[in-house]
């Protein structure tokens, strides 16, 4: 009896194709809108990690959705620093 494609012990999704759909992912990051942004998304186990910087906080939250979406059934922990450059309240004191 073949186990290819089983669930894992854990009752989650099968880990041989966590790397497929990280691919797919990927490519799909990198064809859309948000293409020029250094994001990595990497397995750590069955976890899937997704680190870089972006420029703002709709565009963390639009990769979030998108990394879900594609990876549904598999823990992501998401570490994107947003960068957004806002226009300084006050005026910066020089000593």
């Amino acid at each position: 009896m073949s186990t290819h494609g089983s669930l894992d012990a854990g009752g989650g999704p099968p880990t041989e194709n966590l790397d497929y759909r990280i691919a797919h992912l990927q490519d799909r990051l990198a064809s859309g809108e948000l293409g020029e942004l250094g994001v990595r998304v990497e397995a750590r186990g069955r976890t899937v990690l997704v680190t870089g910087t972006v420029p703002s906080a709709p565009c963390r939250d639009e990769i979030v959705r998108t990394v879900h979406e594609e990876l549904a059934g598999f823990p992501v922990h998401s570490d994107l620093v947003v960068t957004e450059a806002s226009s300084p309240d006050h005026a910066e004191e020089l000593s």
